[in-house]
């Protein structure tokens, strides 16, 4: 098995970027969701409520801030788009605690798995994609180990999707039929939550070993 791709999203909610390498902390890839979207009662803001955040798209700048459709996270432009997309009063602000991640700080899907998906993986929001593994075979993954070159990863259960994988990444269209499908032919049931065992780095192309 390989490391097939590498996301981060450092924006929670938005669409996200795929990287050649990064860098593995106990709190999961650098730069990972480190800006939350908040209404204007101050509550998270996310795609499964606001599907447009999804049409924005968050990178890394070389400083390690986040940039939005290539500006500045703190700039007006972006704060007016986050309006539009949430509603008068929606703002950004940085919250790199534990507790932004929903679950655990990783989400690590196979190819397999995505093939029967058969659909975007972008739907799924992962971390990090694993190539070269047979059909449902994460399925039987809860508990083990994946160990890299690098780096150790401590793979939990499975993760129970939600609203989030029924909206077009591109456009954000609603598909309600993504999530039946999901809750039929997997029980609701797809990619793998996921923590850092041994900090490190993963790079695509990286060997990957099953271990447990």
């Amino acid at each position: 098995m390989r490391v097939a791709a590498i996301w981060r999203y450092p924006v929670k909610s938005l669409a996200g970027e795929r990287v050649d390498v990064a860098k593995l902390t106990e709190l999961g890839i650098a730069g990972d969701r480190l800006v939350q979207a908040y209404d204007r009662h101050g509550r998270i803001a996310t795609a499964r409520t606001y599907p447009r955040l999804l049409q924005m798209r968050a990178t890394l700048g070389l400083d390690g801030e986040p940039l939005v459709d290539g500006l500045p996270w703190r700039s007006p432009e972006v704060a007016q788009r986050v309006e539009g997309a949430v509603g008068s009063g929606a703002r950004l602000e940085r919250f790199d605690g534990p507790e932004r991640f929903d679950i655990l700080p990783l989400l690590v899907c196979t190819d397999g798995a995505v093939r029967l998906f058969s659909r975007d993986v972008r739907r799924l929001r992962p971390n990090i994609l694993i190539g070269e593994v047979d059909g449902s075979a994460e399925r039987q993954w809860s508990g083990a180990m994946l160990r890299l070159p690098k780096a150790e990863i401590r793979l939990v259960d499975l993760r129970a999707r939600c609203v989030m994988t029924t909206y077009d990444p591109d456009t954000a269209a609603q598909d309600a039929g993504v999530l039946r499908d999901i809750v039929r032919r997997f029980g609701g049931r797809l990619c793998l939550n996921a923590a850092v065992a041994r900090a490190g780095s993963v790079r695509e192309g990286d060997g990957v070993e099953l271990i447990g």
